[in-house]
């Protein structure tokens, strides 16, 4: 824990808070002319670090599957893999109809699966283990001590990776249409293409590209936000038993408790880090799919 609790055990909300933080960093710029720094914003850089450690584990699982893949019986992993590339490949196909379109959706929406689901799955690590070992090794004090590890528990991630997709599907709308017949889209619908509605057509297609932005990031920042909460509680029962273990006091039950808290939680959590990871993928799905569609 950081210095403010290193002399007695933290209260509830100090545990909370202190789990809440992030690990950051500030980057600034020196100007050549006027020599002022210009502040290009705080960066979570626990979550930096685990994105990627998330993202090269996804690669090299995947990279794994096709370099043992055979045209015999497969083992268990490869069976797993073509289990979850055929998944994806069958929704693209249902949503996106353009076979050349689908040769970079489809490996990018199982990437986008893969990734989410080890991001997520970073929920399922003891709260305080990675912390700890952070704590051990590294500086501490400070802003230093804060170690945060589920990525998709952080706002910027989550709205990160919602903002990519739209970048993709601004993407393919030039691609498809054309950047005219784009442009002509953006002022001639959903009311109709009358010169007096292409204000209202207009504001009406930044709102629906704004909205599906904000609630696809929002939508898996929510619930891995809300099960990292959880957890943390679940953490803090077993912790009351820790600091005050007496075999016949109800911090004793309240380590039980822990350990069945824990273990159900966890298992039901395995569900929801794959659902969210799924539904993440339909709507990058759906959200490119729609890109491709005139109105």
């Amino acid at each position: 824990m950081a210095a403010e609790t290193a002399g007695h055990a933290p209260t509830a909300g100090e545990y909370i808070q202190h789990h809440l933080h992030h690990l950051q960093s500030n980057f600034a710029f020196e100007g050549v002319v006027q020599k002022s720094i210009v502040d290009f914003g705080v960066f979570n850089v626990d979550s930096l670090i685990w994105s990627v450690f998330c993202g090269v584990v996804g690669c090299w699982l995947l990279w794994l599957g096709a370099r043992k893949a055979t045209s015999g019986v497969p083992g268990r992993f490869q069976a797993a893999v073509e289990i979850l590339v055929e998944m994806v490949e069958n929704q693209a196909k249902g949503v996106i109809h353009n076979a050349k379109s689908r040769r970079l959706v489809s490996p990018l929406a199982l990437t986008v699966f893969v990734w989410i689901f080890l991001m997520n799955a970073m929920d399922l690590i003891p709260v305080d283990l990675l912390p700890y070992v952070w704590h051990s090794a590294g500086p501490a004090m400070g802003y230093k001590d804060y170690m945060r590890v589920v990525p998709t528990a952080d706002l910027s991630t989550t709205l990160g990776l919602s903002v990519s997709v739209l970048l993709v599907c601004l993407f393919y709308n030039i691609k498809i249409k054309g950047a005219g017949g784009w442009a002509h889209e953006l002022v001639a619908a959903p009311f109709g293409d009358k010169w007096f509605l292409y204000p209202v057509n207009f504001l009406m297609q930044m709102i629906e590209f704004i909205a599906k932005t904000v609630s696809h990031g929002m939508r898996l920042f929510g619930n891995m936000f809300a099960g990292e909460l959880v957890f943390m509680l679940i953490a803090l029962m077993g912790g009351v038993w820790a600091w005050q273990f007496n075999p016949i006091s109800g911090g004793f039950w309240l380590g039980v408790g822990h350990v069945i808290a824990g273990t159900v939680w966890a298992i039901f959590h395995i569900l929801v880090i794959t659902l969210q990871a799924f539904i993440f993928m339909m709507l990058t799905l759906i959200y490119v799919g729609q890109a491709h569609d005139a109105h």
